[in-house]
C-alpha cells in the first residue's frame, strides 16, 4: 500500500492506492477530513472499431449512506443520477480528456463513489485528484497528472478550497484543474468580479495546484504501448487537395452550405483513390481537413463566415412574444436562436432538493433544451442529456446574481429556454435570452446580463482569438471560453481546452477581449428593454408575504389544519407557511390575496387599548359580561360598562350572542381586557337608550343626585 499526505491550505489531504479496488488498473482512495472518495480507473484490453474519437466514461455516485442518511422515495435505494452527480462527472470528464494521446480509442471508464463526506470538505475536488492518481498509477496511457482547486473571495481575501459554509459567503466561487504548463478545465460563478480580480483568482490557484501535481509524479507508472501506426498514404496528397481547394469555403456564409461543400470535396478526393483504399484515405482525408481548416483561419485576419477575430454576428431581438408566459424573449445571434419563457409561481412551487444532509428548496431554476431539429438532426428525443443538464446549470448560476431576494420578490421563478437552431455558443444565447425574459416578466433585476464564447485556434506556430465562436470553430478549435456577465463584472464562466498549452496570459487576452464583446451586446438588449416591467402579466399569479411571530402558527394553522384550509376554501388563496413566521399568499386574484391576508391577521392580531372592536357576548354574569373581541381573545364589560344609564341587571341590555362594539380600556399584568360599551356609544344612542329605559333610564350621574338629596333628608329628620 502507497500512502501520500499534503498539507493543502489549513486542511491535509490522504491520498492511498493498493489496498482498495486491487482487480481495477488504478484505484485511489482520497480523503480530507471526513470526506471520502474511491477512484478507479479501467480500460477495455482492445480498441472500438470505427470510432474516431476518445471513448471515455466518467460516472460520480453519491451515495445517501456517506451522511448518515437513508434515501427517501418507495424503494430506499439511489435511482438515476442527480443534477449534482451528473455536473460532477462533467467536470471530472472536461479534466482529465484532453490528456490522453490522440488514436488511443479503448473504452476507459472512471468510477468514482462517494463513500463519506462532512458538510466541509468538497468531494468534487477530491474526486479530479482521485481520477487523475488513479490514471498515472495505471498502465493506461495518460499525460497527466492533472489536479484541481477550488479558490473563494472573502472578506478581500482569496481562500484556497473553502468549506461550504465559507464558500456561501464568497464573492468568487471558482473551480480550477490544470497541469504544470496549462489550465485545463475551470468553471463557476462570481458576485460580477472584474477582469482583474478574476485574473488573480486563477493566477492564486495554479499556485496551489503545483503541490498536488508533485505528489502525483512517484505514482507515475510503465505505461501500455500504443500500437504501432503505418504510413498515411494519402495525408499529403489530402493536403495538396485541399490547399488547392479549401479557399472556396469563404464562399459560402451558412453553416449547412459550408458543410455541404466540405462533403462535395472529400466525394471529389476520393473519386480518385482505388476502391480497396477509401477507408484509409477518408480518415486521412478528415485528419487533413481539421488541420487545414485551422491552419487556414490561424493565418487570415478573415474567418470563414466573413468575420473578424473580434466581429459579432448579427443579433436580433424580441421580446414579449409568447402571449400566455408571464415573460418571454428571442434572442438570435447568428444561427444560433434561443427562445426563453419565465413561469412565476408560489412558495409550493419550489424545487425540493433532498440533498446529503438536509432537504433544501431551490426559487431559482433554469431549463435548458437543444432538440434535435436546432442542428437538422432526426434522433429520438429523450430525458434531459448530460449536455443540456450542464448548459442549464451554466446560464442558471449566470443569472443567479441578479436575481432578488425573496424578501423582495417572494416568487418562484423558472426559465425555459429551447434552442431553436445551433452553430455554436447557444448556452450563452440562453443567459441573453433568459435576461430578457426576466425583465418583460416584470421580475425587478438590478441590471441584464449577457454572455459571450471565445475560441483560440493554435496552428503551425500561429494563433487567434475569435469572438463568438461558431460550431465549426468550436469543432476545430482549441479552446471553448465561456464568459457571462453584467456591465459590471463577471457572474458565470466556464472552460474547456483540447490542448495542454493554455496558459495565463492567454486567457488574460481572452478575459478583455470577451469584455469587449459584452459590453456591445449589453448596448443591444438594452436598447430593446432596459428596465423590468413595471407590472407583472396578467396570467401570473398575485403574491403578498409577510411575516408573523412563530408562537403565533399554531393558530393560523388551527387543529389539524382545519383554521388554514377553511381559509383557503373560503378565498381560493393558497398560504404557506414557513417555520420562521413568513407567510406567502398567491392567487391570480389579488383580491382574493388581500382577504386572506386580512383572515389571517385577524386570526393572530391582539388587542390594544384605545381600540374599537365589534365582538360577540359569550357569557352573562351577575356583574357584567364576557365578550369575544378576536378569534383568541375575549374581554370583561363590567355593568357599570355596559350603558351610560344606570341598568339592575346585565339582561336589561345584553344576551349571549349578541353583538356590540366595545372598547379596550385596560389590560392587566395577566393580560385580561377590560372592555367598555358605553364608551363607543354616542350623543345620540345615549339619548335613545335613555328614552328605551324609561324612569329606569336616569343616568348614573342623576341617581347619584338623587340618592344624595335622599340621604341628606334623612340626616335632616335626625337632627
Amino acid at each position: 500500500m502507497d500512502r501520500i499526505e499534503i498539507d493543502l491550505g489549513a486542511k491535509k489531504v490522504i491520498l492511498e492506492k493498493g489496498r482498495m479496488a486491487r482487480q481495477a488498473q488504478g484505484a485511489v482512495w482520497v480523503q480530507s477530513g471526513e470526506t471520502i472518495v474511491l477512484t478507479t480507473a479501467v480500460s477495455s484490453s482492445n480498441p472500438r472499431e470505427d470510432v474516431d474519437f476518445l471513448p471515455l466514461m466518467c460516472e460520480y455516485r453519491e451515495q445517501t449512506s456517506a451522511a448518515g442518511k437513508i434515501p427517501g422515495g418507495f424503494f430506499k435505494r439511489e435511482g438515476r443520477p442527480t443534477e449534482r452527480e451528473v455536473l460532477t462527472s462533467r467536470v471530472i470528464d472536461r479534466s482529465i480528456r484532453p490528456l490522453f494521446p490522440e488514436g488511443y480509442y479503448h473504452d476507459i471508464q472512471i468510477t468514482s463513489l462517494l463513500l463519506s463526506v462532512d458538510s466541509e470538505n468538497d468531494p468534487e475536488i477530491l474526486a479530479i485528484l482521485g481520477a487523475s492518481a488513479a490514471l498515472v498509477s495505471s498502465p493506461i496511457p495518460f499525460t497527466g497528472p492533472v489536479a484541481a482547486v477550488r479558490v473563494g473571495y472573502v472578506d478581500g481575501e482569496f481562500v484556497l478550497n473553502p468549506g461550504i459554509s465559507l464558500l456561501e459567503r464568497s464573492e468568487i466561487n471558482l473551480l480550477l484543474s490544470g497541469t504544470q504548463d496549462s489550465i485545463i478545465m475551470m468553471e463557476g460563478s462570481s458576485a460580477e468580479i472584474d477582469e482583474s480580480k478574476f485574473l488573480q483568482a486563477i493566477a492564486f490557484g495554479l499556485r496551489n495546484l503545483k503541490s498536488l501535481l508533485e505528489v502525483q509524479q512517484p505514482w507515475i507508472g510503465e505505461k501500455t504501448a500504443l500500437p504501432s501506426v503505418g504510413g498515411s498514404p494519402w495525408r499529403q496528397p489530402a493536403e495538396d487537395f485541399l490547399k488547392q481547394k479549401l479557399f472556396r469555403a469563404y464562399e459560402f456564409k451558412e453553416k449547412k452550405a459550408r458543410s455541404d461543400f466540405y462533403d462535395s470535396l472529400r466525394e471529389e478526393f476520393l473519386s480518385g483513390c482505388p476502391e480497396e483504399e477509401k477507408d484509409l484515405a477518408g480518415k486521412d482525408f478528415d485528419i487533413s481537413l481539421k488541420k487545414s481548416v485551422r491552419q487556414l483561419i490561424a493565418s487570415s485576419e478573415k474567418r470563414l463566415d466573413g468575420r473578424s477575430p473580434k466581429e459579432i454576428r448579427p443579433i436580433e431581438i424580441e421580446v414579449g412574444l409568447l402571449p400566455r408566459n408571464h415573460g418571454s424573449a428571442l434572442f438570435v445571434r447568428g444561427q444560433t436562436q434561443c427562445i426563453a419563457s419565465v413561469t412565476l409561481g408560489a412558495k409550493h412551487d419550489e424545487q425540493r432538493i433532498d440533498g446529503l444532509f438536509e432537504e433544501t428548496s431551490k426559487r431559482f431554476m433554469l431549463h435548458y433544451n437543444f432538440p434535435p431539429f436546432c442542428v437538422g438532426e432526426a434522433v429520438p428525443m429523450r430525458s434531459p442529456s448530460r449536455r443540456e443538464i450542464g448548459h442549464g446549470a451554466l446560464a442558471e448560476r449566470s443569472l443567479a446574481y441578479v436575481i432578488p431576494g425573496e424578501e423582495k420578490f417572494p416568487y418562484t421563478i423558472r426559465i425555459v429556454a429551447n434552442i431553436l437552431e445551433s452553430n455554436g455558443s447557444s448556452s450563452m444565447a440562453t443567459v441573453c435570452a433568459g435576461s430578457l425574459a426576466l425583465m418583460d416578466a416584470g421580475v425587478p433585476v438590478s441590471r441584464h446580463v449577457a454572455g459571450i464564447a471565445l475560441g483560440l485556434i493554435m496552428e503551425s506556430g500561429q494563433s487567434v482569438i475569435l469572438t463568438d465562436i461558431a460550431g465549426e470553430e468550436d469543432h476545430y478549435g482549441d479552446v471553448d471560453l465561456k464568459i457571462a456577465g453584467t456591465e459590471k463584472g463577471i457572474t458565470g464562466f466556464q472552460l474547456d481546452v483540447k490542448t495542454s498549452e493554455f496558459s495565463l496570459d492567454i486567457l488574460e487576452k481572452a478575459l478583455f477581449q470577451s469584455r469587449e464583446a459584452r459590453l456591445e451586446i449589453l448596448e443591444k438588449m438594452n436598447s430593446v428593454l432596459s428596465q423590468p416591467r413595471p407590472t407583472l402579466s396578467p396570467y401570473a399569479p398575485r403574491m403578498i408575504s409577510f411575516k408573523i411571530k412563530p408562537d403565533k402558527i399554531g393558530l393560523v394553522i388551527g387543529p389539524g389544519g382545519k383554521t388554514i384550509r377553511g381559509i383557503i376554501d373560503r378565498t381560493g388563496a393558497e398560504i404557506d407557511i414557513e417555520d420562521d413566521g413568513t407567510i406567502h399568499i398567491s392567487s391570480p386574484s389579488p383580491a382574493a390575496c388581500e382577504q386572506a391576508q386580512q383572515e389571517v391577521l385577524t386570526l393572530i392580531e391582539e388587542a390594544a387599548v384605545g381600540k374599537v372592536y365589534t365582538g360577540v357576548v359569550t357569557k352573562i354574569l351577575p356583574f357584567g359580561a364576557l365578550v369575544k373581541i378576536l378569534p383568541t381573545q375575549e374581554g370583561m364589560v363590567h355593568i357599570s360598562e355596559i350603558s351610560g344609564h344606570r341598568i339592575d341587571s346585565v339582561e336589561d341590555m345584553l344576551s349571549v350572542g349578541s353583538e356590540i362594539r366595545v372598547k379596550v380600556i385596560g389590560i392587566d399584568e395577566s393580560g385580561r381586557l377590560r372592555l367598555s360599551r358605553k364608551q363607543t356609544l354616542t350623543p345620540e344612542e345615549l339619548a335613545r337608550e335613555k328614552e328605551s329605559l324609561g324612569n329606569k333610564g336616569k343616568t348614573f350621574q342623576e341617581k347619584d343626585t338623587v340618592r344624595d338629596l335622599r340621604h341628606r333628608v334623612r340626616n335632616h329628620r335626625r337632627h
